[in-house]
């Protein structure tokens, strides 16, 4: 059996499962699909997610080079966060989890 950090960068499945592996990234990723946003604006939308996990989130995504952060440099420092070129590829994939999500969420609703 193969270790499963071989399967890194090799089996689609695995990478994916890896890069979306944080309770968050799916739906930062669907945040910041929108418009790119500062930490505090991105915070308040995603109701329950504290300040550290938000962090550690974003820096994964920032590691996987699906998010990047925009620094300007005026006082006081204002950051901003949004989509790469491979993060923007991710759009096809929120489309189809939101249509999937819904016919799930009618589903159990009928039940």
């Amino acid at each position: 059996m193969e270790d499963s950090n071989s399967l890194f960068g090799k089996c689609p499945y695995f990478t994916a499962q890896k890069v979306f592996s944080g309770k968050w990234s799916i739906l930062i990723m669907y945040h910041l699909d929108e418009v790119p946003l500062r930490y505090g604006e991105l915070q308040r939308r995603m109701d329950g997610i504290t300040q550290g996990t938000l962090t550690k989130q974003l820096r994964m995504l920032e590691d996987f080079e699906l998010v990047k952060r925009h620094i300007y440099s005026e006082i006081p420092p204002k950051v901003e966060y949004s989509l790469t070129d491979l993060g923007k590829a991710f759009r096809p994939v929120l489309k189809e989890f939101r249509i999937w999500g819904d016919k799930y969420i009618e589903y159990i609703k009928n039940k």
